[in-house]
């Protein structure tokens, strides 16, 4: 049962629209930090149920700002990965223990952050070229199953866009795309699996304009932000959320 008191909304408010400005203004890296605060709260499964249609509502109103300036090759790769991720999450969401994926998405993220230092320091004199297509399916693999059991499917697909080059806007755009395609491969599952209920459906309809004002303060701050503090910004965000994921899985 939901607990629709002030508490509830005290934290869930600030919460969506935490996850709204980081889905649409700086890569959706750190925007699943919002269904583990969920969680403090209310079991995992319900909070997974109200994140996922307020997500998908993020991506509706995100996909305009950014149409058609994602990376297709790389989008693509990463979708067609998710599929197979995607059906594994549900196949074993009540089965597999997804402290053992969070800890292994959390050391990935956090490693990566770490080379990309030591090669911009120059500790490290490694080829720099753009990673392949089973990078970028495996990538999709990893994040369609986090995805599925945490709504984390964020680090990894920021660990394979990171390498390809790209200026931050069409990084925004193709993982905006990308989660869009992934959040719609997930919404079936969900409902077979009887994480959405009548609560969840009213908690979602109450927080969907927080969910909407997390969007457009998003994309102004991601049109404000000048290009090296953006990646800054999201390599801080992959670090910490790399970081929690570490944190939940060991605690």
């Amino acid at each position: 049962m939901i607990d629709f008191s002030l508490v509830f909304f005290a934290i869930t408010i600030p919460a969506v629209i935490f996850a709204g400005i980081t889905k649409a203004g700086f890569g959706s890296g750190a925007s699943f930090a919002s269904a583990s605060i969920l969680a403090l709260l209310l079991e995992p499964g319900i909070a997974l149920g109200i994140m996922l249609p307020l997500l998908m509502l993020m991506d509706v109103f995100s996909l305009r700002p950014y149409w058609k300036r994602w990376n297709s090759r790389d989008a693509l790769r990463i979708i067609i990965g998710a599929v197979p991720g995607v059906a594994l999450g549900a196949f074993l969401y009540d089965l597999a223990n997804p402290d053992v994926f969070r800890l292994l998405i959390g050391g990935i993220s956090t490693a990566f952050v770490v080379w990309a230092i030591a090669r911009a320091r120059g500790w490290l004199t490694v080829s720099g070229a753009p990673l392949g297509a089973g990078w970028g399916a495996f990538s999709g693999v990893m994040a369609g199953f986090t995805s599925f059991v945490s709504h984390a499917g964020g680090p990894p697909v920021a660990v394979y866009l990171l390498r390809q080059g790209m200026d931050k806007t069409t990084f925004q755009a193709t993982t905006i795309i990308v989660f869009w395609a992934i959040n719609l491969m997930k919404f079936i599952p969900y409902a077979a699996l009887g994480i959405f209920t009548k609560q969840t459906f009213l908690a979602d309809l109450m927080l969907a304009p927080f969910a909407v004002l997390g969007v457009y303060l998003g994309v102004k701050a991601h049109k404000l932000v000048p290009e090296k503090p953006f990646f800054i910004f999201t390599y801080v965000a992959l670090t910490l959320t790399g970081a929690k994921l570490i944190f939940d899985a060991l605690s």
